[in-house]
């Protein structure tokens, strides 16, 4: 699926356990809340720390990049897609996951929430 931007796209609901995860945000963000398989690596960080996700990310499977709300997130899926990379935006980020019932947690382990 495609939205108008050209990004590719999936829907949280389209996930399944497994699904690799890069949440971008911010160190503060994570903190308050994240999904507990996905990689963090801020948008802010992305390029200096590139060599983690390819170290992380399956070399047959697909990056479900996620953010907040999926601005973040869809740059940096369009990166990686011209870096020749499988990659998706998550629709609507860490919102629409919170609001599917998705589970987040905190840095600490305990229940989290998305900020």
């Amino acid at each position: 699926m495609q939205i108008g931007s050209g990004v590719p796209t999936v829907e949280v609901a389209d996930l399944k356990d497994g699904d690799f995860l890069l949440d971008v945000r911010e160190d503060d963000e994570w903190q308050a809340g994240h999904a507990a398989e996905a990689l963090h690596i801020p948008m802010s960080e992305f390029v200096a720390r590139y060599g983690e996700l390819t170290e992380a990310a399956p070399q047959d499977g697909r990056v479900n990049v996620i953010c907040r709300s999926g601005g973040r997130s869809a740059q940096v899926a369009m990166y990686l897609v011209q870096q020749g990379i499988d990659a998706v935006n998550v629709a609507g980020g860490m919102q629409v996951w919170e609001a599917a019932g998705r589970p987040v947690i905190a840095g600490d382990g305990t229940p989290g929430t998305v900020v």
